[in-house]
């Protein structure tokens, strides 16, 4: 729809083509003008006007409205900031030292105003095999029974890849090492475009998943993937790894819960520790789930205080789920205690958002 989409008035072709390309990369359509007089029927109207030095040098004056940007090469100069202050421009956006700007400018007008309901969730184990992939995963299932929705991605490079768990490894989509978003702003609905889907009793999951080969994220690619999902008021899942390096720190930063899950077992407890060292919690951001059964009887509670953690809940194991997930087929039971251990970690992270807030 026209009226949706940013106006480009600009004269010189090299930067008419600078300007498509970043409009591209973050998914925006745009519609162009070669000078003021051609631009006046949607001057008003259009979300977002980007004008290049040659289309403001001139005679032409139009009303003044919100949302101009003087595109120019290099640093502007005195004359420049003349003719923007006379054409009523609110800023002036340098090539290519501002490249960041102008995109997160054109992916606002993609993602629309931001919605409320967004939050970041991170699940790590605090021994290997914990069961933090799946209780992530079945996390994210779960809030996609919301509108908008949840997005699951993988922050692990060394887990052999979220896809793999899904029993979706090959279906359609990008996967990080293709996907190398910079410090940047990303546009949600070109992401979600771009990213396979899991399915299950009618809902669709998007997530994005390390590769058995190929680099994994990067902490910038990783804020920039989990603050797009926050903007468009989804629920972002994490799955993290154990020894936090840049992508999983990017996520302790921008969380509101971070959940720390272990088996019930005392040696369990003890490695869980030195994770959460590792994680720091000014906020009181981070839960321990603890899974059963207990070899030892250990209570809940007690593990909950050999870790450090206040308990969220303990969690019965469901038995037959391993055994799926190795067949290619991640289906928890829609009553069992994966999913109600999952619903309990959302209803968490919406009262820590209330609380915050």
């Amino acid at each position: 729809m026209d009226h949706a989409r940013p106006l480009v008035v600009a004269h010189d072709e090299v930067m008419l083509d600078e300007i498509l390309r970043v409009a591209a990369a973050v998914g925006c359509d745009t519609e162009h003008a070669p000078d003021l007089l051609a631009a006046r029927p949607r001057w008003p109207d259009a979300p977002l006007v980007l004008v290049d030095e040659q289309a403001v040098d001139g005679d032409v004056e139009l009303p003044r409205r919100p949302g101009v940007l003087l595109v120019t090469k290099g640093a502007p100069d005195s004359r420049t900031w003349q003719r923007a202050f006379r054409a009523g421009v609110e800023d002036v956006v340098s090539l290519p030292e501002d490249e960041t700007t102008l995109a997160a400018a054109l992916a606002d007008v993609v993602d629309g105003p931001g919605l409320p309901g967004g939050r970041i969730i991170g699940v790590l184990g605090g021994r290997g095999g914990a069961g933090a992939s799946v209780l992530a995963a079945a996390t994210a299932l779960a809030a996609c029974r919301t509108d908008p929705g949840a997005l699951l991605v993988d922050c692990d490079p060394l887990a052999g890849g979220i896809d793999a768990l899904l029993g979706a490894e090959n279906t359609e989509g990008l996967r990080w090492p293709e996907l190398r978003p910079g410090a940047g702003r990303l546009s949600m609905p070109a992401l979600l475009k771009s990213l396979p889907e899991f399915r299950y009793r009618g809902v669709r999951l998007p997530f994005l998943s390390c590769h058995r080969n190929g680099d994994g994220p990067t902490g910038q690619g990783v804020a920039a993937v989990v603050e797009a999902g926050r903007r468009a008021g989804r629920t972002v899942v994490c799955d993290l790894p154990r020894h936090l390096d840049g992508p999983g720190l990017a996520v302790i930063a921008r969380a509101d819960l971070v959940v720390v899950v272990i088996p019930a077992e005392m040696r369990a407890c003890l490695a869980a520790r030195r994770v959460v060292k590792q994680l720091g919690d000014p906020a009181g951001r981070v839960r321990l789930v603890v899974r059963g059964p207990a070899p030892g009887d250990l209570e809940p509670g007690v593990a909950a205080g050999a870790v450090g953690l206040p308990l969220l809940t303990s969690m019965a194991a469901e038995r037959q789920l391993d055994r799926e997930i190795e067949r290619g087929n991640f289906a928890p039971r829609p009553r069992g205690a994966l999913l109600e251990t999952a619903r309990l970690i959302l209803a968490q992270a919406q009262t820590k958002q209330v609380l915050a807030a």
